[in-house]
């Protein structure tokens, strides 16, 4: 079904009669549990109605799982290329679950003495409302009870709806809603009851009205629990069960008043309303842990009646009796709390009022932490000795103060923030004395190699870390105090985008540099709306002499693209000079204007610049203009299978196998580095369009003159010790190890520790992930291995490097042009070639260098580097003529030559 579009037609027929006994035989309630567009795809497929299931099927692909709604009575699906009454009612009409409200909660607080909710709501694919009129409602329901409570919803515009959702089709700006939640009108006859009652929206729809709760979000006030005492003993929660916001008012028999270290015992201080009566007399509290079955009870003693009204208890813990073993770094464990009564039951104990929370140090060199949540549970914590924030702040020039406790060592420890999507850290400086840290960081202008740089866009969380760690796995969270959740969020306006710090598991704290692009940017509806409206209206304008450039999506300005804007420089070429980036990632160079991916300036760019360089694939929908050159240089000699001639095997993509002639059609011509790939990229691509035979412009910095000088900049600048080797480790990702989608794990074989001990002393690894992979490298800073991913251009690297590993990279091909020595890490060299990827040639019998299996051979083989060398000798000299040529440092000017000939014709 999926490639049906590319199927040849004396396979189509196959398929219709595949489809039509599949139908046949499949129980009906099964066939019900299709998705509305499964089953118009489905029914097609069976009625042999191939030309419109074609149509839907490439329409799908475009806009995945999104449709109209449309309809009085009945809501029916409508689908571009389909005739809706041509479907049979059972086909095109919608149960009511095929048409759920889709809704988050984006703010939760307290205003003026009531409970404010604001989020957005609506029905996927209903197109929704334009402006502030809505029919929407807003109800609170009684937990078994059918009485209900009516809210007034007030409509607001909301375009994160329209940017979080996936499909491009509608727009859910005024999907936005402001309800306030009176807690009066929770009493029952006038007095505080216990009860709970879940929010609930009502949205029209086609056919009716779609009903249901409200999601939480996942960070912030929107995400957590809160709490609000509205009487003596009273207690409003406003909490999330299965993620959906539920409103509880609970009247408290007993709950915590207080805690005090006493010495080496714990003391905590509860008041109780409870009679011996009813049996509600609290008699003892208890914890538990809930992964070790731990379980332990102490006594409450009355400590005599208050003139409140209530009855004081007082239980002793004593520290030594909480259980800490396997407390390390990075691994805390919480004891949950229970009141337990007279009359056997039990609740989780609660705190009033004023919270009690509190950090006492315990034996072991630990601590524990008296804490609590949005609900108010009271907890105990054992953990090491944690960094505790109880002052957050942004100065006016945007540097960001967390100052708060801290009662460890700090002679050993450094702070990082680690990014929650990459794995990735990055140091956070700080300062200690007398019990206190105080950290300072400017995320607007964050050092690099060649500058300064944004913090790239998510989440980082901030630890506490020992100074001599290879790794996070130790890595002590940063908390804010309990009592100063509240004063979250704080933002600060930087030069292109909000800096936050806000909150997720109630006390963790986060800094969040949000996106460069505006809402009104954001997201697939209003993409759509700069490609199908935008775009044509920049292309009706004339063309501009501009280059703009491509380097791996906007990640960098290096590779051959960079080396075509060297040599127009050279020339002094008449051009503006426009680089694509991707969240300002990128240091360019004086005179290069750098355009956002997806902001205005890249689509008038992409639609106005006589010239376009890239080196990677281009989108199905960019036409190239008459007039307009687009230069193809690509990014590498190909030893792994690619595009077609994947066909045959697990990785065919045969939609985007189907595009190639079209991709193609958009160059102006396509640069191979040598007369090995010429063939080979020409039928992977299916290339219609001229070939040109230069070399890779990126490799011309093997020639240069100044390359001597060049290296030796580029060691002062990575700060490498006079007098050490360099051995550059640059591997490929592997397709089957993934965190999901296009997010690869590192994959890292080199026992680190073991290297260092053998090599430390006059070599350092420099190692550099693809950009494809995530995590943090093992003993990156710790002076033997130093990450250079973000290196802005592997070419300096190859300067400097003695030594190259590599595996499947094409790295290799272009580390060639220096004849320094390579070795080729292959410790899953089968499962690669026979399952993987397969290729182009035998790589075992022509690899110039080693194929090595394990980490102990690899440093082996550096350590006698020079001996290897000879044994490859033959084999190198014989690569460097089959994949090297031609290798004279003329590639950017062949590249210039013909780009500027086009332009000009």
């Amino acid at each position: 079904m999926k490639y049906f579009p590319e199927a040849p037609a004396e396979e189509r027929a196959a398929f219709h009669t595949a489809a039509k006994d599949f139908l046949a035989h499949a129980a009906p309630k099964l066939v019900r549990k299709f998705s509305p567009l499964a089953r118009v795809k489905w029914h097609l497929a069976a009625s042999g109605r191939g030309d419109e299931l074609v149509d839907v099927l490439r329409y799908e692909r475009e806009n995945p799982g999104v449709f109209t709604v449309k309809g009085l009575r009945r809501a029916r699906i409508e689908l571009p290329g389909v005739e809706s009454a041509s479907l049979p009612p059972t086909v095109r009409k919608f149960t009511r679950r095929e048409l759920p409200v889709t809704s988050k909660l984006t703010e939760l607080a307290w205003r003026d003495g009531r409970l404010v909710a604001r989020g957005y709501a609506y029905i996927p694919n209903v197109p929704s409302a334009t402006g502030r009129r809505s029919l929407r409602i807003a109800v609170l329901r009684r937990q078994g009870s059918r009485s209900t409570i009516p809210l007034r919803l007030r409509t607001v515009r909301e375009p994160r709806a329209t940017a979080e959702a996936k499909g491009a089709l509608h727009c859910y700006d005024w999907s936005g809603f402001e309800i306030g939640i009176d807690p009066a009108r929770l009493r029952t006859r006038g007095e505080w009851r216990p009860g709970t009652w879940r929010l609930g929206i009502g949205i029209p729809r086609p056919g009716g009205m779609s009903v249901g709760s409200i999601a939480r979000s996942n960070a912030g006030s929107g995400g957590h629990s809160q709490v609000r005492v509205l009487d003596d003993g009273v207690r409003l929660v406003a909490g999330f069960e299965r993620n959906r916001l539920k409103l509880t008012l609970d009247v408290v028999p007993a709950e915590v008043e207080s805690q005090e270290a006493d010495g080496d015992a714990l003391v905590v201080t509860l008041r109780s309303r409870g009679s011996a009566t009813e049996g509600r007399t609290p008699t003892a509290l208890r914890f538990d842990h809930e992964g070790t079955g731990y379980e332990a009870e102490y006594p409450l003693e009355p400590r005599g009646h208050g003139g409140d009204g209530w009855i004081r208890y007082r239980a002793r813990l004593p520290f030594a009796e909480l259980p800490v073993e396997g407390v390390v770094p990075g691994k805390a464990r919480k004891y949950r709390a229970f009141i337990v009564f007279a009359d056997g039951k039990a609740r989780r104990a609660t705190m009033g009022a004023n919270q009690c929370t509190g950090v006492h140090r315990i034996p072991g060199g630990l601590e524990c932490a008296v804490l609590t949540d949005g609900a108010g549970n009271f907890t105990l914590q054992a953990r090491t000795v944690q960094p505790v924030v109880d002052r957050a702040e942004w100065s006016e020039d945007g540097e960001l103060l967390l100052s708060g406790t801290y009662a460890g060592p700090a002679d050993a420890v450094k702070f990082v923030l680690r990014h929650t999507g990459r794995n990735e850290d990055k140091p956070f400086p700080a300062e200690f004395h007398e019990g206190r840290f105080t950290a300072r960081v400017t995320p607007d202008v964050m050092p690099t190699y060649d500058g300064t740089l944004p913090l790239r866009a998510g989440r980082w969380l901030p630890f506490l870390r020992a100074a001599d760690e290879w790794d996070h796995r130790r890595d002590v969270p940063v908390t804010i105090r309990p009592d100063l959740v509240g004063k979250l969020p704080l933002s600060h306006q930087g030069t292109h985008r909000t800096y936050t710090v806000e909150r997720t598991d109630y006390d963790r704290i986060f800094l969040e540099p949000g996106p460069v692009l505006s809402p009104d940017l954001r997201g697939a509806y209003r993409q759509r709306l700069m490609r199908d409206v935008y775009t044509p209206e920049q292309r009706k304008l004339p063309l501009r002499e501009a280059v703009l450039y491509n380097s791996f999506g906007g990640k960098q300005f290096s590779d051959s693209p960079r080396a075509v804007y060297e040599e127009l420089m050279r020339r002094g070429t008449d051009v503006e000079h426009i680089a694509m980036v991707h969240d300002q990632q990128v240091v360019l160079p004086p005179g290069v204007r750098g355009v956002e991916w997806g902001s205005e300036e890249w689509y008038e760019a992409l639609a106005r610049s006589r010239y376009v360089v890239t080196n990677g694939g281009i989108r199905e929908w960019f036409v190239r203009r008459e007039g307009q050159v687009v230069v193809q240089t690509w990014h590498g000699t190909p030893l792994k299978r690619i595009g077609a001639d994947l066909l045959g095997t697990p990785k065919a993509n045969l939609a985007y196998i189907d595009s190639l002639p079209q991709r193609s059609r958009q160059y102006s011509f396509f640069i191979t580095p040598n007369a090995f790939t010429t063939p080979i990229m020409s039928h992977a691509f299916r290339l219609e369009c001229e070939v040109l035979e230069a070399g890779y412009p990126r490799n011309d910095v093997f020639h240069a003159p100044d390359r001597v000088a060049r290296a030796a900049a580029v060691r002062e600048k990575l700060g490498i010790p006079a007098g050490k080797k360099v051995v550059l480790y640059a591997p490929t990702w592997r397709d089957d190890q993934r965190y999901g989608g296009r997010r690869f794990k590192l994959d890292n074989q080199i026992d680190i520790a073991a290297a260092e001990r053998r090599l430390g002393e006059d070599h350092v690894l420099l190692y550099r992930k693809h950009h494809k992979v995530l995590d943090s490298i093992p003993g990156a800073g710790q002076g033997f291995v130093w990450d250079v991913t973000y290196h802005p251009d592997i070419a300096d690297l190859y300067l400097i490097a003695d030594v190259l590993i590599t595996d499947y990279s094409s790295v290799l091909f272009d580390f060639a042009h220096c004849g320094r020595p390579m070795l080729f890490f292959t410790y899953d060299l089968e499962h690669y070639r026979d399952t993987l990827r397969g290729f182009y040639f035998d790589f075992t019998s022509r690899a110039p260098g080693p194929l090595i299996k394990t980490s102990e051979d690899l440093v082996d083989a550096i350590r006698n580097i020079d001996a290897v060398s000879e044994e490859y000798k033959e084999k190198y000299a014989q690569f460097r003529l089959d994949f090297c040529e031609p290798s004279d440092g003329l590639a950017a000017a062949r590249v210039v030559d013909r780009m500027l000939e086009i332009g000009n014709g």
